[in-house]
């Protein structure tokens, strides 16, 4: 794990997403983070001591899921498939699919599998997979203002955890998607799709893949705008995890940090320590991972 120290971090964004604001000031005190997000060779370990069932493995509860006929309601997770060519971008369904049977084992499905890629991140983590790790390990999940201080690198203010340009000096600093979304990606430094841990460059506290690789699951309840410290809450006296699920759902959300392999700027600028994303707890995807804090 690194060591991360405590300061005052201007939180947030004004440039691009309105989920980002308001920029504010929160006061982040010291704490450690793992160096790299949590591999399958490590959740591994985790299930071979313990014998977990991660959620996309387990039998779907009707309750759940008010509407969707029995026969539907099998273990499997959101799987990407890249379209034939260029689609309606507001429509996520050309290129997501349910896959029944896929799990972290068999990231793509029942015919895949993760021998060879075992120093790469974890996915199809849902977050009580990642908090159940995260309790075995001794640690714990990041708050969303502690993982964006991590992701700042000692930063202020800027777009990137590098800073405000996307590729210096021609540099492709994170595993994000190159090419056109979602038909065509020519591989972020030959990796398409996740890449091992720490093929990109550190931040400036020694942490790799805070930006692109897989998105990861922070503690925090998800609220469409930021809640600014010693502000009345518009839902004061409500349950937060109530407020974070969709309409319609009683599923609570939990901010999604970090980007991914699928961020394409005409998409998913989201490639950045500000941006952010509200996941469902139960949802597994192949584009979903973690790292733990303590």
């Amino acid at each position: 794990m690194i060591q991360i120290p405590g300061g005052t971090l201007l939180m947030g964004s004004e440039e691009f997403y309105p989920e980002e604001g308001p920029v504010h000031e929160r006061e982040v005190a010291a704490f450690e983070l793992d160096e790299h997000p949590v591999t399958n060779e490590a959740y591994a370990s985790f299930v071979r001591d313990t014998g977990y069932v991660t959620v996309a493995e387990r039998a779907m509860d009707p309750a759940d899921y008010p509407g969707v006929h029995p026969d539907d309601l099998v273990p499997g997770a959101m799987v990407f498939t890249a379209t034939n060519g260029p689609v309606d971008l507001r429509d996520w369904r050309h290129w997501w699919r349910w896959e029944p049977g896929a799990h972290w084992r068999h990231p793509f499905g029942l015919d895949s599998s993760i021998d060879a890629r075992m120093d790469h991140p974890v996915v199809h983590i849902a977050y009580p997979d990642a908090a159940a790790y995260a309790a075995w390990a001794g640690k714990r999940l990041a708050t969303e203002a502690e993982w964006e201080w991590a992701a700042r690198g000692g930063l202020v203010g800027a777009r990137y955890a590098w800073g405000d340009d996307v590729r210096p000096d021609g540099v492709v600093m994170a595993d994000t998607w190159q090419g056109e979304f979602p038909y065509l990606n020519t591989g972020a430094a030959g990796w398409v799709g996740t890449a091992p841990v720490g093929m990109f460059p550190a931040n400036g506290y020694g942490l790799y893949d805070m930006i692109g690789n897989v998105w990861e699951w922070t503690d925090d309840y998800w609220m469409h705008r930021h809640t600014v410290p010693g502000a009345v809450a518009v839902d004061a006296g409500q349950r937060p995890s109530l407020l974070s699920a969709e309409p319609g759902s009683r599923i609570p959300r939990r901010v999604l940090k970090g980007g991914s392999h699928l961020c394409a700027p005409e998409y998913c600028l989201r490639y950045r320590p500000a941006a952010r994303s509200a996941q469902a707890e139960d949802t597994a995807m192949t584009h979903i991972g973690f790292r733990c804090a303590r």
